[in-house]
């Protein structure tokens, strides 16, 4: 058909695209003149295409349509006239010329909502659903026969800018398209308008826009919400008309802490908070503003209000002075009416639009990519100089976030001041738990406090699932651009990095491992760990699957990979800092919002992990840190209806009970990384140097307090008089101390009740007649030493050779040459199936034993070789899931399958 488009802005641009990418000839566009030098985007794009571009500050005088402007426009020939957007009133001599008339796009489902503020109206009655029409023009206004209509859902914090993104300019530009596709095939229906439920508001204006406080919480949020951005819901604040934006109803509001902010006619002062304006209803309901603006345009973050203007101005580098230049030139570009652009130039009110303050921000992107910037620090800084201030100030980490406030507990040790959090850490703050209750991390060097530590209570559960669940829905922690959630988390990494000699120090003390181990293996693994998943973030993506049902209707089916929500991970006191990692990493580059319980007795790294994501930027409630006890902490978070997914490491015992708890509560998805006893072969055939090096690792590594240990060795029984004698030899040279002492091998066990366990443990051994043949005792010295010990002659029914020792106990037995199968047998008869590992030359039989070990991992030649790109996880009671890896990712999401029929 020969369309002319009538009408203005991106909206009825991509309508005019779309139309002629469907066959038709746009005869002639017909829209406004230029604003302050710069052509309207539909005048643009039609321009490019060499299309008749009519630029009509008017059609009619009086009621009357001009003559002229009448006859350029028959002169076109259109067949149908197609309104996207139009701000004008066209003449019925234009509206009835084509022989299809003319269709009109409408933002609302009528008769509902007619008029020029649909959208507002729509949100500012608190419509549930909205959509749009389009509908055949008649000399009513928005009254004539309905064509097409669709609709959607109005979420409860939308604003017109959301849903006008979300929904109706997309499926806007798709059904008017579509409509005109109708009308091409004859299809096209004319529905009369119902009288019934039809309503008709006014044009929203900054005049009729103030806030009447005499209602309920939810209908001024709707107000607020419906005038932002334009024109804008304001009040009288302090003598002074203050707009305000960005609202969302929020639950806690009585218990808001702040400063108050007396506002005109408002029922009770509001409170200005960290996160923003609390406002309140008569009903008692409470509302947050994020963001207001004064009348001189000047728009700050509302938790702002009592600082705005405080801060000094930067005093630019030579190199800061050449940035601002080239943003002068981008000003200028952008501002063409402008003669020359000087720091008290202000953006909007030289004539920039929206379209503009993208362009702005992808500008600063392109010459400066570590600056950051959001559409809303256009609009709070709009004068070149505050604009130029605001960015340097991002550039150089001083962007006026909120100062992270920490108590620190401050030791000098290892030659350097460790500054250690110990509060609780929720909603992107330290904070002591409810009624200040502490209790006392232990050294295990010495039985030494090393401070006191808020034990966080059920309360403190609730208020720490709750920031995550606002981090997760609100702040759109999922739904953030993945690149941008890996760039955070590599700066985490990078942080992590520069700290690890504090961090390797505070695993030291805190837990017992040997620094140069920590700085290596709990530290260094949990750096690679973030970076790792941080390379996954925008690598995240379902499949295309072709589907055969319902011929010979066309169909295409695809998978989402969604994050979960609010994810709980309770984590062990073996590796503190490495187990966080390794479960957190791949939960946050999901999407997910973490709340985090630490083993009790080594919550410092955890703590200290807390304060490094924060500084790195990671957003308020997306990380939560819980130190406390399991049967409170962990069972609360087992229990909690908002929590979607538990992730643990830990005994089987508690595996079991929390995998009940989640079942009960919620169906929470879980997964559980268990119990070892796990098998060593050692074939006569073996590097012997090696196999009793690695064997050794396999057992005494991090002083036995490893999950995948090797629970029992089966030696061929050839070799095994030889082996032992090597490992003895071996045990002896080992240097047992202080952890921070670079020369010691081996540090003291984690914690008093488990060294008591140990010496439990090997008192079985030897009730049962195991040999004894080293080690077996606690040192009689200050902390929680337990010497290497080594037991021969261990038998299959006895309790050492079927219970798990988490400590530096080495348990052998031997097997007979040739029997393969009987020793499989017995390294199989386990309940456990965490890991593995076979030494011998033969590769034939390093394959045979390797496919019949029944274990989550095999090691061949080597042991405790884990990597950040490897699956972990076992079979059997040793749990099920997995840590690492591209499947780690899989833990964290979930699969939703689309199908459309087409």
């Amino acid at each position: 058909m020969k369309i002319a488009v009538i009408g203005q802005s991106l909206f009825g641009k991509e309508v005019y695209k779309e139309l002629r990418k469907d066959g038709h000839t746009i005869v002639g566009v017909f829209t406004i003149p230029d604003k302050d030098g710069k052509a309207d985007p539909l005048a643009t794009e039609a321009e490019k295409d060499g299309v008749p571009v009519f630029k009509l500050s008017r059609w009619r005088v009086k009621g009357q349509a001009l003559p002229e402007v009448v006859s350029q426009y028959k002169a076109t020939g259109p067949e149908l006239n197609v309104l996207p957007f139009c701000s004008q009133f066209i003449p019925m001599e234009v509206i009835d010329h084509p022989k299809h008339g003319s269709i009109i796009y409408h933002p609302s489902l009528l008769p509902r909502h007619r008029g020029a503020s649909a959208i507002n109206w729509t949100l500012i009655h608190g419509d549930k659903k909205g959509g749009f029409t389009v509908f055949w023009a008649d000399d009513g206004l928005d009254t004539g026969p309905i064509l097409l209509q669709r609709e959607c859902d109005v979420e409860p914090n939308d604003t017109v800018n959301t849903i006008y993104k979300r929904f109706l300019f997309p499926e806007g530009v798709k059904g008017t398209v579509e409509a005109v596709r109708l009308i091409s095939e004859g299809k096209a229906p004319r529905i009369t308008q119902p009288e019934e439920g039809a309503t008709y508001e006014c044009i929203q204006k900054k005049e009729n826009s103030k806030i009447d406080w005499n209602q309920s919480a939810e209908a001024i949020h709707n107000w607020i919400r419906g005038n932002d951005k334009v024109p804008g819901a304001w009040a009288e604040v302090e003598g002074q008309k203050v707009t305000f934006y960005g609202s969302t109803l929020i639950d806690n509001g009585a218990t808001a802490n702040g400063r108050p902010l007396e506002i005109f006619g408002a029922s009770r002062p509001g409170v200005v908070t960290k996160a923003g304006l609390v406002l309140f209803g008569i009903d008692g309901g409470a509302l947050l503003v994020k963001n207001l603006q004064f009348e001189d345009g000047k728009m700050i973050a509302a938790s702002q209000y009592f600082s705005a203007g405080a801060s000094a101005a930067v005093v630019l580098t030579e190199e800061e002075k050449t940035f601002a230049e080239q943003m002068r030139a981008v000003w200028q570009s952008i501002l063409s009416n402008v003669s020359q652009i000087e720091d008290a130039t202000d953006f909007f009110k030289s004539g920039a639009a929206s379209m503009d303050v993208v362009r702005l921000v992808e500008e600063v992107k392109l010459r400066a990519s570590s600056c950051q910037l959001q559409n809303e620090d256009v609009y709070m800084n709009t004068t070149f100089q505050d604009f130029i201030q605001m960015c340097v100030r991002k550039l150089r980490g001083e962007d006026d976030e909120e100062e992270l406030i920490v108590d620190y507990v401050e030791k000098n040790i290892n030659n350097m001041t460790v500054k250690m959090p110990h509060q609780l850490f929720i909603n992107g703050e330290f904070v002591d738990a409810e009624g200040g209750k502490t209790y006392k991390t232990i050294n295990p060097n010495d039985g030494t406090a090393i401070c006191d530590v808020s034990l966080a209570q059920i309360s403190d559960v609730d208020r720490a699932v709750a920031s995550a669940k606002e981090a997760f829905e609100e702040q759109e922690w999922g739904k953030m651009n993945p690149r941008d959630r890996g760039r955070l988390l590599y700066k985490l990494a990078d942080l992590m990095e520069q700290h690890q000699e504090e961090l390797a120090t505070i695993e030291a003390i805190d837990s017992g491992a040997v620094y140069t181990l920590a700085l290596k293996t709990h530290v260094g693994m949990s750096i690679q760990t973030f970076r790792y998943f941080a390379g996954w973030c925008d690598k995240i993506q379902g499949s295309t699957i072709p589907i055969n049902q319902a011929r010979p209707n066309r169909n295409l089916c695809f998978t989402r990979k969604e994050p979960i929500g609010v994810c709980a991970i309770v984590i062990p006191w073996n590796y503190p800092l490495m187990m966080l990692a390794w479960k957190t990493a791949a939960c946050l580059a999901a999407g997910n919002t973490v709340v985090l319980k630490p083993a009790q007795v080594t919550p410092l790294t955890a703590l200290k992990f807390a304060e490094l994501a924060s500084r790195a930027g990671l957003p308020k409630g997306v990380i939560n840190i819980l130190p406390g006890s399991g049967s409170l902490v962990g069972q609360r978070l087992s229990d909690h209806p908002d929590v979607r997914k538990l992730g643990f490491t830990g005994s089987t015992e508690i595996g079991k009970q929390i995998m009940k708890s989640c079942a009960v509560s919620n169906l929470k998805k879980v997964s559980l990384e268990l119990g070892g006893k796990s098998p060593l072969i050692i074939f006569a055939d073996c590097d012997m140097d090696k196999a009793v090096r690695m064997g050794m690792g396999s057992v005494f590594f991090n002083k036995g307090e490893n999950c995948i240990a090797a629970g029992r060795l089966f030696v061929e029984e050839s070799i095994h008089d030889q082996f032992v004698k090597k490992v003895v030899e071996e045990v002896k040279k080992m240097k047992i101390g202080d952890p921070l002492d670079r020369s010691t091998d081996h540090g003291p066990q984690n914690h008093k009740a488990h060294l008591d366990k140990l010496v439990e443990f090997c008192h079985f051994g030897v009730k049962e007649g195991a040999v004894l043949v080293c080690g077996g005792h606690a040192l009689q010295r200050p902390g929680f030493f337990f010497e290497p010990t080594v037991f021969t002659d261990v038998q299959d029914h006895m309790y050492i050779a079927k219970e798990e020792s988490f400590g530096p106990v080495m348990i052998i037995s031997k097997f007979k040459s040739g029997e393969i199968d009987e020793v499989l047998r017995r390294a199989n008869a386990t309940e456990y199936g965490l890991a593995s590992g076979v030494f011998t030359r033969d590769i034939s039989k390093a394959l045979y034993v390797s496919e019949r070990l029944n274990a989550g991992t095999v090691f061949v030649n080597t042991y405790n070789k884990t990597d950040v790109a490897a699956p972990f996880g076992g079979f059997k009671q040793s749990g099920f899931g997995k840590d690492l890896g591209q499947e780690a990712l899989n833990e964290y999401l979930k699969t939703k399958a689309v199908t459309i029929e087409y």
